[in-house]
């Protein structure tokens, strides 16, 4: 069992950077990480993920070329690096736990993570 907690979110406007963290109570070299986010009235997406055991990484086509995703091992971290943000990326962002190995995909399910950070809020203006 691993325990996340995320962190990073705030206000910016349209154009800015946030750097999301997500830190975890333990190695996360076992799990898979995403990213998702949630904006109101709509259902909960993925943006990224990024695998523990070959650190490979994926991006939805919503954030890709804009986002990266890149893990601290030495401080069983994963951060969410968020550039040209829009006001579109506006959510609740939630740092999430697979323990499987192996590749990721950003557009997985939901369902497919076990553990779940508490959320950070990003609003971005125009």
């Amino acid at each position: 069992e691993v325990q996340l907690v995320d962190s990073g979110g705030g206000l910016v406007q349209a154009g800015g950077s946030l750097r999301l963290s997500c830190a975890a109570s333990g190695s996360t070299s076992k799990y898979v990480i995403g990213w998702f986010r949630q904006a109101p009235g709509k259902g909960r997406e993925g943006v990224a993920c990024i695998s523990g055991t070959d650190g490979s990484t994926d991006l939805s086509d919503s954030v890709k070329g804009r986002f990266t995703i890149s893990s601290d091992n030495a401080k069983n971290t994963v951060a969410l690096q968020m550039n040209n943000l829009k006001p579109e990326d506006t959510a609740v962002y939630y740092c999430a736990a697979s323990f499987r190995p192996g590749s990721c995909g950003a557009d997985s399910s939901e369902y497919e993570y076990e553990y779940w950070g508490q959320g950070t809020q990003v609003v971005v203006s125009s």
